[in-house]
């Protein structure tokens, strides 16, 4: 892989069939690419942070799509778990909307890229603990392939790589590409599904 691939979680070679696995590897990606995106300076952290944004509107559109009407449907008390991960959410994409209006060199940015981390980190805890163990107890083998096929088709609408030319720095990371990944996004979820968008 090279440094400007967005990584995906089937890029360690094991079967994509459970999705609680599928979606614990993309937790991992997101750990590492907020690393990348510390560790680095200048053009490199501005690619870092756009596959960092790319990876992050793919997985929560995966999980609203298809982790969450699960949890709400089959888990005790799912309602109110789905209730506080989309709290969560929203407090994190607040932050990333403020994030989205710096420039990575600026110096109100690292604070702010650090109270994203802290946010996505405490909410993947909360989603591993009380969503993902719950899912795979109340779930059979063939629901957990159906959904991590949906979270496949998600994870293929990230660009593996920005392409040179076709957008500037800033418009790759405004919100409006990102909003329309998050819609393309559903759109397969939903087609993986067998819903209609």
């Amino acid at each position: 892989m090279t440094d400007s691939e967005t990584p995906q979680a089937g890029d360690d070679g094991a079967e994509d069939t459970d999705v609680v696995a599928l979606l614990m590897r993309q937790h991992g990606d997101i750990r590492n690419l907020f690393d990348e995106v510390e560790a680095s300076t200048g053009e490199e952290r501005r690619d870092a942070f756009r596959r960092l944004v790319r990876l992050l509107a793919v997985h929560e559109t995966a999980e609203e799509e298809v982790v969450h009407p699960f949890a709400r449907r089959a888990l005790a008390g799912g309602a109110q778990v789905v209730e506080d991960r989309l709290a969560e959410e929203r407090a994190a994409k607040e932050t990333l909307a403020t994030l989205d209006d710096l420039d990575t060199d600026d110096p109100k940015f690292m604070p702010q890229l650090m109270k994203l981390r802290k946010d996505v980190q405490e909410h993947a805890r909360a989603e591993e603990r009380y969503e993902f163990t719950h899912i795979r107890r109340s779930t059979d083998v063939t629901d957990l392939a159906a959904m991590a096929k949906a979270v496949k088709a998600a994870e293929a609408m990230a660009p593996t790589r920005p392409h040179p030319g076709v957008e500037s720095a800033k418009a790759n990371m405004a919100l409006g590409p990102v909003a329309a990944l998050m819609d393309r996004t559903k759109d397969a979820v939903r087609k993986a599904m067998g819903k209609d968008g």
